[in-house]
């Protein structure tokens, strides 16, 4: 694979330069160097490797859940481009026969207004091409698995990005988004930020274990509760704290008790199991909020939200996680702490920290 020179990643769009900036930062930590390019707005970054075969090293040696602004990524062979309307993919299957057998082909586009025009095409042309390669013996049978999958980033009908990534160490979702259907009885859109950190962040394993009923969590700055609605729909009791209206609705439910307090001063009459956070706030009054969580033991499980600033945004999330990662060592916590630019977020990211992660 010495050809694959190349790094693409998905983003959302806007977020572009702190893509860049934590990819080029986290291949430098690890002895890749090369220089990132991309355009305002695209929803996607370019890495170019200096050394043959270091996106390969890449993509193997980082972890892909350590990345916070990447949704997706791949390491790729040059960029096609003006390839034959008439047979796409002949060329396309010249260079699948130099990369490493895959057993299934992931069509995606940048999540743009542009990209999801291509939508239409991208479905097509992913069931020809994947029968073709099937037939010529370069895609793998179905029931075969595979250490990697074939990703091929759509430009337009003509440009196109080939690449590969480990199934284990990727993404399993095209362009990284996880789709959800927002519930109709929630409160508000928030909801989905909830139940989106919930199925990223919480393994599959251990989901009826950190998400069991009879549970007890506190909600800072729930009104109106679309975040305190995914707790009680998990047949949680919540303490709901904030000055504002909870619906009423949530409330009829007999599991939310309503505290009109400051979420910064509020403290739980009792250790509960989850404290969940979306406070429009500073993110370094945030990451200060959690760790006096954490230091005096109020919940096992947080999941909360940093809302960034316009500028420096990398750095800012940077300086919050190195300091909660700091204050909890220098305490002697054991923790685990993801960090993740989710789908439903915009001008935030959220992070899950677990003060009882598995030995």
């Amino acid at each position: 694979m010495s050809e694959l020179n190349t790094l693409l990643l998905h983003c959302r769009s806007g977020f572009e330069k702190e893509c860049a900036a934590e990819i080029t930062t986290r291949c430098a930590e690890i002895g890749v160097y090369g220089y990132p390019q991309f355009e305002p707005a695209q929803g996607y970054v370019i890495y170019h490797c200096h050394e043959p075969g270091t996106a390969e090293v890449a993509i193997r040696k980082l972890r892909f859940r350590d990345l916070v602004f990447a949704r997706q990524w791949s390491a790729c062979v040059a960029r096609l481009e003006r390839l034959p309307s008439a047979d796409r993919i002949t060329p396309i299957a010249e260079q699948v026969a130099k990369m490493p057998s895959c057993s299934e082909v992931m069509i995606e586009v940048a999540d743009t207004t542009e990209g999801r025009e291509l939508q239409g095409f991208a479905r097509k042309f992913s069931s020809a091409l994947a029968q073709a390669l099937r037939q010529q013996s370069l895609l793998l049978p179905r029931k075969q698995r595979s250490q990697w999958r074939l990703h091929v980033m759509v430009i337009d009908g003509k440009t196109l990005w080939l690449g590969v990534a480990p199934v284990a160490n990727s993404s399993p979702h095209p362009m990284g988004i996880q789709r959800l259907k927002f519930p109709a009885a929630a409160p508000s859109r928030s909801t989905l930020k909830l139940e989106e950190a919930w199925h990223y962040f919480i393994p599959k394993r251990r989901r009826d274990e950190l998400l069991a009923g009879g549970m007890t969590a506190v909600d800072l700055g729930a009104a109106p509760g679309g975040w305190t609605w995914q707790l009680v729909n998990q047949h949680m009791f919540v303490i709901a704290v904030d000055n504002g209206p909870m619906n009423e609705d949530l409330m009829e439910s007999g599991q939310v008790e309503h505290r009109r307090e400051d979420a910064f001063t509020f403290a739980p009459p009792k250790p509960v199991d989850w404290m969940v956070c979306d406070v429009v706030d500073k993110p370094a009054r945030v990451t200060e909020l959690v760790v006096h969580w954490a230091l005096n033991g109020w919940c096992r499980n947080a999941i909360f939200n940093l809302k960034l600033p316009m500028k420096q945004r990398f750095d800012e999330v940077e300086d919050c996680l190195g300091r909660l990662r700091g204050e909890l060592a220098s305490a002697g916590i054991a923790y685990r702490l993801e960090a993740r630019h989710l789908y439903h977020d915009r001008e935030e990211i959220t992070c899950w920290l677990s003060l009882t992660p598995e030995n």
